[in-house]
């Protein structure tokens, strides 16, 4: 028997991650499981740097972007979401967000990530690789990744389609 009862989907709020999102609520639901949904902002100080080498201070600009991030993190889920689910909506600051996901996961007890992947072409995938790619290589527990569009195998309840019908 498959028990699993931490979720965690991983969102840069792409249409693969809405997809992402779609199966960890369906299987959130199925399994009773907590759904945790969870953006990795990146560290801009970690990118940034004068042509001195030294650090430059982008204090300012990062607290821009994690509260744009933070809100942008909270609309994921809708009302219904909220109230069937038990939700954690986590949060974190990092310039390696495959090792940020992974982490948590450990952290939390995770038994499932889910995150979307945007199935880059070769050469792109050669010199940017794929934070997919790289959580599976260092998660602790099992991971799907989904793209978008692609074979969906959730489907809208029966009662929710004669009724849009």
């Amino acid at each position: 028997m498959i028990d699993i009862k931490n979720i965690l989907v991983a969102t840069d709020f792409s249409d693969s991650s809405a997809t992402a999102l779609t199966y960890g609520r369906e299987l959130a639901r199925r399994f009773g499981a907590v759904l945790h949904v969870m953006h990795v902002v990146d560290d801009l100080s970690a990118r940034v740097t004068l042509a001195s080498g030294l650090p430059y201070d982008l204090g300012r600009a990062q607290t821009e972007v994690e509260t744009v991030a933070h809100a942008r993190l909270s609309t994921c889920l809708d009302e219904a979401d909220k109230r069937e689910l038990t939700v954690e909506i986590v949060q974190r600051t990092s310039s390696t967000p495959a090792y940020a996901i992974s982490t948590y996961a450990r952290e939390a007890g995770i038994d499932l990530i889910i995150t979307g992947t945007h199935g880059r072409g070769t050469v792109a995938h050669l010199f940017m690789g794929s934070v997919a790619e790289r959580v599976i290589r260092t998660a602790p527990c099992p991971v799907l990744t989904v793209r978008s569009p692609e074979h969906e195998f959730v489907r809208p309840d029966a009662l929710e389609a004669v009724a849009t019908v």
